[in-house]
């Protein structure tokens, strides 16, 4: 249950900011922190939300001078010691922070780092995407989905986007996706081997898990990859492996969390860029923080289309 209460502002200790909160986004992790079922859900109470855009307020001991009193950044926050976004202050720390450029508003930069960081590990890092290849997007109206729908319609893809009900499906279509395939409305394999004249896909980028996964992983042509992103059905996916041996194709798991500085700063300068030239559409939508109630509720009955942010 959510539960707004007054707290003291946190302390940033070494290595750490406090960031002051102007927006903050809602992701279907929160969702299941607040059900107790997230991996790294800590102790009650904690204060959820994982990525914010705001004002450095205060830094610890040994931070870079790069982050100034009052520059802007964007940031994972410590949410699982129970320091997450939904909050006037936050702390994070330093190594999770970026600077925002000054074209980027703080809703987009809300939802930057973690949705676009784990879409370029998944499709260029792990999946190694190749311009021409074909990509199979599934939850791809969702937070998640819609990244990887962007990102492989930049690197020169073509992007197949699995959703729900004509408002998602043109939803996909704005975010770059060649063909849309309605989930809602027949099966998801048959349509997408008529879309590719039997062939199947080269990657597929899963936020989904379960069932979907399973019945998706079956059209992948030879040196497929399919990339385990997340569960937001509630379970990973069992893949047979001997299913993976005689289709030769490969089970890749993604977790951004397990690159270095050095390298995060890389994948986000070409991030960045590729936002500075308009290749990466807005995907999400403000809210009020006095909405956050309705908003996480609406994050988890899947209704939400793109990204919901809470503003400050």
């Amino acid at each position: 249950m959510l539960e707004a209460v007054d707290l003291v502002e946190p302390i940033p200790g070494p290595g750490e900011l406090r960031i002051r909160v102007r927006a903050a986004a809602i992701g279907m992790p929160d969702v299941f922190m607040c059900n107790g079922i997230y991996p790294m859900t800590p102790p009650l109470p904690f204060v959820p939300g994982q990525e914010v855009c705001g004002v450095v307020d205060a830094v610890g001991e040994g931070v870079d001078q790069t982050f100034a009193i009052g520059s802007r950044v964007m940031a994972v926050t410590k949410f699982y010691v129970g320091l997450g976004g939904f909050a006037d202050y936050t702390i994070a720390p330093s190594a999770t922070v970026h600077p925002v450029p000054d074209s980027m508003s703080d809703v987009d930069a809300a939802v930057f780092r973690i949705g676009y960081s784990t879409a370029w590990i998944g499709l260029v890092r792990r999946g190694r995407l190749q311009a021409g290849e074909t990509l199979l997007v599934l939850g791809a109206a969702g937070g998640s989905g819609s990244t990887a729908v962007q990102l492989g319609h930049a690197l020169g893809a073509r992007v197949l986007a699995v959703a729900s009900g004509a408002e998602k499906l043109e939803f996909c279509s704005r975010m770059g996706a060649d063909v849309v395939i309605d989930r809602s409305a027949g099966s998801v394999v048959d349509a997408v081997r008529a879309a590719t004249d039997g062939r199947g896909v080269d990657v597929i980028y899963d936020p989904v898990g379960g069932e979907a996964a399973e019945a998706a992983s079956t059209l992948l042509a030879p040196d497929g990859r399919l990339l385990f992103v997340g569960f937001a059905s509630g379970r990973w996916p069992v893949i047979d492996a001997h299913a993976a041996v005689r289709g030769n194709f490969s089970l890749v798991g993604v977790f951004a969390g397990r690159y270095t500085r050095a390298e995060n700063e890389e994948d986000q300068a070409a991030l960045v860029a590729l936002h500075a030239e308009s290749k990466l559409p807005a995907f999400a939508h403000a809210v009020p923080f006095e909405e956050l109630p309705r908003a996480m509720q609406a994050v988890a009955d899947g209704t939400v289309i793109g990204k919901t942010v809470l503003t400050l």
